[in-house]
């Protein structure tokens, strides 16, 4: 019997989902809960596990869609239940399937098996059905009866980049191991007036639009369409922005005696093992000011008219991507002391650049830390995650003439940004709360004094 699976909601109530890639293939024989497939919600990329074993008989939608929740997007052969077939199916295989989007079960993690194919060299072919069952509609559509595993090969990225500049990525041949498509195939093509057919289907040639000799044949604009994680990250922030009225407050310090305390710990054996930095010092420093004052770590429920607050720390970690922004956050990160906290950011980095951070990693986020320092900037006024009444943005660590037991000398300064919802917090709160960062990043002692 054919078994037709739906995008699910994979989290928090969101719509749709873009498809990234498939592991399986029309004709491949999957295990239940072998993970098939990755999609991006507006946050995250997570991996579907197959929710039956059987045979994949349609593959609906190609990555790089967008699909609705509900809609078809894979279908599968299935034996009969109480046939001949479903009693030989291994009883493992008879498991409830786990929840989309957190992963398959490891039993299952091996690629799948693949059937022999006459016709692998056809662009469609005749999908089997079985004679006592109506083909559903997501057999009958034409875009099911694609081989899919004669797609050119190439990553997400690639293939989204010959969508904006209008290549078809059959007409490339790619140089990367197993003839996989690059990035560099894809620009050397646009770039060679010999290929100028794949472009000028949807891009104006290079004289057309007056660009000067040499220039390629790639338009003068890039359109991208607004989805994934710039799409959440954009209503976001606008939501936030106009609904939380911010203030924000800056207060630089003498950080000299803070970086001289990080280098002695990274001297020691214990801890050898993460990656100490100021943002380490700065999430002890926040866990410790929120204690002091708890209205950074509430937030406003208008439809309760109550204000929350907070009596644990989910410290969110602003991490840039190549999707976007995202806000990893450190559950309970006010139990953890510094080599805990250089570990879970570590690890919350490792992850968010890697694509694959999960859906609750990005939930109950409760105040956040922004590093721009990296970027070697200063000080600026960070935007509030969205329901969080506080976040606090890190500068650079500079070498500057700072005043110094009476005198002038050459001293390690940063600057902390602080915005906050005035609605939550009043400026004495937010103001004690940024002076208690700061002497802790100054003075690392200080941390006994306000714990």
């Amino acid at each position: 019997m054919i078994q037709e699976f739906k995008l699910p909601d994979l989290g928090e109530g969101l719509t749709e989902s873009e498809i990234v890639s498939w592991h399986v293939a029309v004709g491949d024989t999957v295990q239940l809960n072998q993970v098939i497939g990755e999609v991006e919600t507006a946050k995250a990329v997570v991996e579907l596990p197959s929710p039956y074993a059987g045979i994949v008989t349609a593959i609906t939608h190609e990555p790089g869609t967008t699909v609705e929740v509900g809609e078809v997007i894979i279908a599968f052969e299935v034996p009969a239940e109480g046939g001949p077939a479903a009693e030989a199916v291994d009883p493992a295989q008879k498991r409830v399937p786990t929840l989309v989007g957190y992963g398959a079960d490891p039993e299952s993690s091996k690629r799948p098996a693949r059937r022999a194919r006459a016709f692998a060299a056809t662009s469609t072919t005749t999908m089997p059905q079985p004679a006592a069952e109506a083909a559903p509609a997501v057999v009958a559509a034409p875009v099911q009866a694609r081989v899919q595993a004669d797609r050119p090969r190439s990553t997400p990225p690639v293939r989204k980049l010959a969508r904006d500049m209008g290549i078809d990525l059959a007409e490339l041949v790619g140089s990367g191991e197993r003839g996989l498509i690059t990035r560099d195939d894809v620009l050397s093509f646009a770039g060679d007036p010999s290929q100028g057919a794949g472009v000028a289907a949807t891009a104006p040639s290079a004289s057309a639009v007056g660009t000067p000799a040499g220039a390629g044949n790639a338009a003068r604009e890039v359109r991208t369409p607004i989805k994934g994680v710039r799409k959440f990250t954009a209503a976001a922030v606008a939501k936030s922005a106009f609904t939380a009225p911010h203030v924000t407050e800056f207060l630089t310090v003498d950080v000299t005696a803070g970086m001289e305390f990080l280098a002695k710990l990274r001297a020691k054996r214990e801890f050898s093992d993460v990656k100490l930095t100021p943002l380490t010092l700065a999430a002890r420093a926040v866990c410790l000011g929120i204690a002091r004052q708890p209205s950074l770590n509430s937030r406003w429920d208008e439809g309760a008219k109550e204000i929350v607050t907070m009596n644990y720390v989910n410290l969110g970690i602003a991490a840039a991507t190549p999707r976007g922004l995202v806000v990893p956050n450190i559950k309970d990160a006010q139990l953890l002391g510094m080599h805990g906290l250089a570990a879970a950011v570590g690890e919350l980095a490792t992850v968010a650049r890697s694509g694959k951070t999960q859906p609750a990693d990005l939930a109950g986020g409760t105040f956040s830390i922004t590093n721009i320092g990296v970027f070697g900037i200063d000080a600026g006024t960070p935007i509030l995650n969205s329901g969080e009444a506080g976040i606090l943005a890190l500068g650079a660590v500079r070498n500057t003439p700072w005043e110094h037991q009476g005198g002038i000398a050459l001293r390690q300064v940063m600057t902390l940004s602080l915005s906050f919802d005035h609605r939550l917090v009043d400026g004495e709160q937010g103001s004690r709360f940024l002076a208690d960062v700061g002497a802790v990043m100054s003075d690392p002692a200080m941390a006994l004094a306000l714990s």
